[in-house]
């Protein structure tokens, strides 16, 4: 492994190129937009988003080299940091704002873009005091898998032809396969085998070329534990619950109103909601972990900014030099009270303050959760479901339990949710930056901007939406803005699975006790089986390829990997606009049988096993 002490970044702290320049800062902010509104929609209706990190590079390069002759590699990094925070602030909204109008809120354009720009500052101010201790100490541990593939696609485009082919053609076979399964709908996306002799448990697999890719970057240890968690979850615990439902014996079948569910309800009602109780033990061990590590960035970094004034001498080096921490802290206070005093939010003091609290902690797991397992596995959606879990318990301790203070709990949730997904995707573009050798505080710059411009549009995207195709509807399920308003629902008629959310954080202890990593373990728990199964299967291929290789290191299979997820996100992106204009139809059924799929998504993990494979010299 590499360590922070060895790594060499493509631009020394000692050159000086281009890097926020005018031209960087418009195409983001153009990017910006285009994957936010990209994004909402695909998130309103599969329920995910795709990254844009590494397709906004590939982009970046493509348009700014053809159109200008001198294009510096920190350029390209402004260009995607920029226009990453569209889709992380997307992310954020989708999955919380409709919970209101769920709730019989009216979706508010001016609502929607203030909370957007609060807690995407929050998110980004709550994560500056880690960026030390999570990019810099951490690197060789915390691999940021979009973020050290961003950082190799823009390697490659500055190496020349022959290292970016590899990328290249990572990008067009990702895009390929995307556009079989997601425009033409030649196979289904998700490959499913029922087993009905084990209480009809099945094998499932995500065939997502993404999903492959971040596999290998992240590499066998943290794939299979991820998978572990998945099995555990879909071949222990659901014919657990299938054989001794409501308490009784072993007498198949079990009782009739259980046994009619389908594995999905089971994962979704049950299964999931023990995840998000292991997600959080899991939080919190991980942040007791790396707790002193935070405090020790704190100090360093007002030591920093405290020698950076009238000591000439001992300026910090442009690759370390971050946004003045005093600004920093005076920036997060004012949205703190912006949230409190802007009337249409029904916050009071004590939500403010547990904003505050929830948000800081959430931002600190998160950011240490996609930097072991990448932005793609990020368990937002678990760590959304337990802040309104404590909102509404802690609501309730203090008698509050008209209607208008579930609406807090639900903007508490909405608030956390941008502020974490903004975060989350800060830490992997700073971890780019490490890489390539950018100026982090202009980095942290680019990052609100991007915010700024994406929250510009995205309460008009979801107006436009609802009109078209109805949230809640068919076409546009919102799955899980839907869970939580009915967890408000739920709440409100006292009818909480909470002894599941118990069961969940016993089991994220016992792991921990077994030396397993307790986070990456209740993540796969809490994901879809086909999604670990697919991450699963790009670890065994790092595996074969790593014990062929000498060094265990492949920057071929790195290369051809991120050109994967590249092409994955790109198409991705154009088929959710694709469904905007009526040109396809997302979910619609397959023309071929599975075995064709199965077929598709083994001769890409071939190719990406032959790529990353590596020549009689290099064994």
């Amino acid at each position: 492994m590499t360590t922070s002490q060895n790594y060499s970044p493509v631009v020394s702290a000692e050159e000086s190129l281009p890097e926020m320049t005018l031209k960087a800062v418009i195409l983001g902010i153009i990017l910006s937009i285009f994957f936010a509104i990209g994004n909402a929609f695909i998130g309103l209706k599969a329920g995910m988003t795709v990254s844009a990190s590494i397709p906004a590079s590939v982009i970046s390069m493509g348009i700014l080299r053809t159109c200008f002759k001198r294009v510096s590699i920190l350029e390209n990094n402004i260009v995607q940091t920029m226009a990453s925070a569209g889709e992380a602030l997307a992310s954020g909204v989708i999955f919380t704002i409709p919970t209101l109008y769920f709730l019989g809120e009216s979706i508010s354009i001016g609502r929607t873009f203030m909370l957007s720009i609060l807690g995407g500052f929050l998110g980004i101010f709550f994560m500056l005091p880690m960026r030390e201790h999570f990019v810099v100490k951490e690197h060789g541990k915390l691999l940021f898998p979009e973020g050290t593939a961003c950082a190799e696609i823009l390697k490659a485009g500055e190496k020349g032809a022959k290292k970016a082919l590899l990328a290249i053609y990572g990008v067009l076979l990702g895009a390929l396969f995307r556009f079989c399964t997601g425009f033409l709908h030649l196979w289904p996306e998700v490959l499913t085998l029922k087993i009905k002799s084990f209480r009809n448990s099945v094998v499932s697999l995500d065939t997502t070329p993404a999903l492959l890719g971040v596999g290998f970057i992240i590499g066998p240890r943290i794939a299979s534990t991820m998978l572990s968690g998945g099995l555990l979850g879909w071949w222990i615990i659901m014919p657990l619950m299938k054989i001794f439902a409501s308490g009784q014996a072993i007498v198949p079948p079990a009782t009739e109103a259980f046994s009619s569910l389908s594995n999905s309800d089971i994962w979704s009602n049950y299964i999931r909601y023990i995840g998000a109780g292991g997600v959080t033990v899991g939080g919190i061990l991980s942040l007791f972990r790396i707790f002193p590590g935070i405090v020790r960035a704190f100090k360093l970094a007002f030591k920093k900014t405290a020698k950076d004034v009238g000591d000439e001498s001992l300026k910090v080096l442009r690759t370390a030099k971050d946004l003045p921490y005093p600004f920093v802290i005076i920036g997060a206070i004012f949205c703190l009270l912006g949230l409190w005093l802007i009337p249409v939010f029904h916050l009071n003091f004590f939500s403010v303050l547990l904003i505050a609290v929830l948000g800081f902690f959430f931002v600190a797991v998160t950011s240490m959760t996609v930097g072991l397992v990448g932005s793609s596995s990020n368990p937002a959606s678990g760590i959304i479901i337990m802040t309104l879990l404590i909102s509404l318990f802690l609501f309730l301790a203090f008698g509050w339990t008209d209607r208008i203070y579930m609406i807090t709990a639900a903007i508490v949730s909405s608030v956390v949710s941008v502020a974490i997904c903004i975060a989350s995707d800060t830490s992997q573009d700073l971890k780019t930056g490490f890489l390539v050798g950018a100026t982090p505080q202009k980095q942290q710059i680019a990052m609100m901007i991007g915010t700024v411009a994406a929250a510009c549009v995205i309460g008009f995207t979801l107006i436009l939406l609802n009109k078209a195709y109805h949230l809640g509807s068919s076409q546009l399920s919102a799955p899980q803005a839907t869970l939580l308003s009915m967890i408000v629902k739920g709440f409100i008629q006292g009818d909480l699975p909470y002894q599941l959310i118990i069961v969940g954080v016993l089991i994220g202890i016992s792991v921990e006790l077994m030396g397993i990593h307790a986070l990456a373990f209740a993540i796969g728990l809490y994901l879809p089986l086909e999604t670990t199964t697919c991450i699963f299967v790009g670890g065994l291929v790092s595996l074969l390829v790593h014990r062929k290789r000498a060094e265990g290191w492949s920057e071929k299979g790195v290369l051809f990997a991120s050109g994967l997820v590249a092409g994955d996100a790109l198409m991705g992106i154009l088929v959710a606009l694709f469904a905007i204009l009526g040109l396809t139809q997302i979910g619609a059924p397959p023309i071929l049988y599975p075995i064709f799929g199965l077929i598709a998504y083994l001769v890409m993990t071939a190719i990406l096993t032959w790529v990353a494979s590596p020549s009689k010299s290099e064994a």
